[in-house]
């Protein structure tokens, strides 16, 4: 957590006792399957891509990050985000996830970045756009909201969703993905882990891997931490290694 604590209102976060001390607990029978905080080069081994040549360990200030740094060279099957990174060669059922994001873009409404589990194949997946604003009608959300691609376009599928979040430009945010398969359950968090900012319950995929990126826009990635009662290895056919794996 060496980004977020930083900012003064995210410390006041921290500060707020022991209501916050529950909510970012990891449930009983978990333990960490995964962690990278991109402080070696080799890193970058550990994801497949869209696109490998938008991707890249960048160091500022003394900090390394996985760094998204130009738009993706990828055209889906179905609408969907082009820019994606993921975690090889290992599937998660039951998880939480909890990861340091940073749009790089200027503020706009649908400026987003996002994240991706249940990722069964390049047309099957889940993920969440976490933007400034919803979309002002539900049945045409392609923004801030829980999405399925099912070998179609992008349907949005949370049952409530915030008003937005505020990326700024250059700001670390914590993020947290919870899921369950038992019930289908979905809970993102942006900041404040006593209350999602996304709910959702949907059961059409199980165990997938998991990951990063952005629909259409700029960020980076860090200090990923993957809690759950275990992991699969499955080694993963799509997309792209960095060159030299």
């Amino acid at each position: 957590m060496k980004h977020w604590v930083k900012s003064a209102a995210l410390c006041a976060i921290v500060l707020t006792g022991s209501a916050m001390l529950r909510a970012a607990s990891i449930p009983e029978g978990y333990k960490l399957l995964y962690e990278q905080d991109f402080d070696k080069p080799e890193a970058i081994k550990d994801f497949v891509f869209t696109d490998p040549a938008a991707w890249k360990i960048s160091a500022k200030e003394g900090n390394s990050s996985l760094e998204l740094f130009q738009q993706s060279k990828y055209t889906p099957k179905h609408r969907s985000p082009f820019n994606i990174a993921l975690i090889a060669d290992k599937m998660f059922d039951d998880f939480v996830l909890d990861v340091e994001l940073q749009s790089t873009v200027k503020p706009y409404n649908h400026q987003d970045m996002c994240l991706f589990f249940g990722f069964e194949a390049t047309n099957k997946f889940y993920y969440t756009h976490i933007a400034v604003k919803p979309d002002p009608v539900k049945a045409q959300s392609h923004a801030h909201d829980i999405f399925i691609v099912n070998d179609a376009p992008r349907l949005a599928i949370a049952e409530e969703v915030s008003q937005g979040v505020a990326w700024g430009e250059n700001t670390w945010h914590k993020v947290r993905v919870e899921r369950r398969l038992a019930d289908g359950s979905i809970k993102v968090y942006f900041d404040d882990l006593t209350k999602p900012i996304m709910t959702a319950h949907d059961q059409t995929f199980g165990a997938g891997y998991i990951g990063f990126g952005s629909f259409d826009d700029l960020g980076k990635i860090d200090n990923i931490k993957i809690f759950g009662p275990s992991v699969q290895t499955r080694k993963t056919e799509f997309f792209s290694r960095a060159r030299g794996q």
